[in-house]
């Protein structure tokens, strides 16, 4: 375990020693309601100096409707190079179970999944697997309320496809829960279950496979930078593939560590020792 991590009120300083940036969305760029205007206007301004930005997120979305909702947000354009999303590898998953039916687990706002594909659905009673893109009801629901409804997955033994792996995400002020809760409940029963996204190394390979194309040569691994607010997904995704990490302090953490402005960086180092990851540093918002 490294020292402890600085924290920084201001992204530029640290940016010099980056050429690109795997940045994740809703909790660093957006809440789901809005968009940062200081993160937006930092990541332009790291994109003028020549760097690129590669926004990394584990939204069950393809990246094209993801850009959809990110418009209707008002993240611009220019805060980003490309997208890439848990949906497009979730996307690839279910092609290469073209012929099966699926059961899709999740809220209707998720089926762009599956835009263009060739997909049977079939109730879970007769479907081949499981889709869990989230909770049917987020606002109302909490992973408990699926006990039934996974114990009759696992007595089917069917594989469940996680399109997002985060556990809970930041909306407004509320904490909601994410298809991780899901997906980590099924597990815990012996379910078979591949996650999509962040931590899993296959959404870092595209990224960086992106970052490369628009760079036209790939980036040194030293000079990639992860910018996340999940200890779970975005730091210890960035630590398996070998990337520095910049932690933003986000809802889904704030609480255990005295809030964002004025955080206790013992209780955070804390948290980093319990998950075996440390950033390069952390900040209470992206800002340049």
């Amino acid at each position: 375990m490294s020292a402890r991590p600085d924290f920084i009120e201001r992204f530029e300083p640290l940016a010099r020693a980056y050429d690109v940036l795997l940045c994740d969305v809703w909790g660093v760029v957006h809440n789901g309601l809005a968009a940062f205007a200081p993160a937006c206007a930092a990541l332009t301004a790291f994109r003028e100096r020549g760097g690129t930005v590669i926004l990394i997120t584990n939204a069950p979305r393809p990246g094209f409707a993801v850009t959809r909702i990110l418009d209707r947000l008002g993240v611009p354009h220019a805060a980003y190079d490309a997208i890439v999303s848990s949906g497009d590898v979730t996307r690839g998953e279910v092609e290469k179970r073209r012929g099966e039916a699926v059961f899709h687990l999740g809220p209707r706002r998720d089926m762009p999944i599956y835009e263009g594909l060739d997909v049977a659905f079939a109730p879970l009673e007769r479907a081949d697997y499981v889709v869990c893109s989230g909770l049917f009801d987020d606002t109302a629901e909490t992973p408990d309320s699926y006990r039934d409804m996974l114990a009759q997955m696992r007595e089917r033994a069917l594989f469940m496809v996680c399109a997002n792996p985060d556990i809970m995400v930041e909306r407004g002020d509320a904490l909601v829960y994410c298809a991780g809760a899901i997906a980590d409940a099924y597990a815990a029963q012996g379910g078979g279950v591949l996650y999509c996204g962040k931590p899993h190394a296959p959404i870092y390979r595209t990224a960086l496979e992106t970052a490369a194309a628009k760079r036209g040569a790939a980036p040194p691994l030293a000079r990639v930078l992860a910018i996340g607010d999940s200890v779970r997904t975005d730091l210890k995704g960035a630590a398996g593939i070998g990337l520095d990490s910049l932690f933003v302090i986000s809802g889904i953490h704030a609480d255990d560590v005295g809030g964002r402005e004025a955080p206790d960086l013992a209780a955070l180092q804390s948290v980093f020792a319990a998950a075996g990851v440390t950033p390069k540093a952390v900040t209470g918002g992206l800002s340049w």
